[in-house]
């Protein structure tokens, strides 16, 4: 097997729950986001800025995987991790997109809200 080959079936066909449902996790939001403003990364370069167990990692990438948000392929001791961008836009159109400009919203009323001295209540911005 050639070293950057991929190691995981990663190519299945994308279903809408299982996407929402992977989409729907903070962490693997921000797994996402990362992979989306960066490109390929290694596995923990993606979680960067979360203090999170290796084995929690592990569940979360195996989600993104098993609904193809992501690929993984091995290089040398490293995963390293792509966001299946294309074909999700292809499935999808502007779901992505959505998404990731609402966790931009959801940012901005957190930093609002700390600023001002009050968190968001349910039903806001990130609802």
């Amino acid at each position: 097997m050639a070293e950057d080959a991929p190691i995981r079936e990663t190519y299945a066909p994308l279903r809408l729950e299982a996407v929402l449902y992977a989409l729907s996790d903070p962490v693997r939001l921000h797994i996402v986001r990362n992979l989306a403003e960066r490109g390929e990364l290694a596995c923990y370069a993606a979680v960067t800025g979360l203090d999170i167990a290796k084995s929690t990692q592990s569940h979360h990438y195996r989600v993104l995987r098993e609904a193809g948000i992501i690929a993984q392929r091995k290089e040398g001791v490293c995963f390293i991790t792509a966001l299946r961008r294309g074909e999700i836009d292809a499935r999808f159109p502007g779901l992505l997109d959505a998404v990731l400009r609402n966790m931009d919203a959801c940012a901005a009323a957190r930093s609002h809200a700390e600023q001002c001295g009050a968190a968001p209540t349910e039903g806001e911005a990130c609802g």
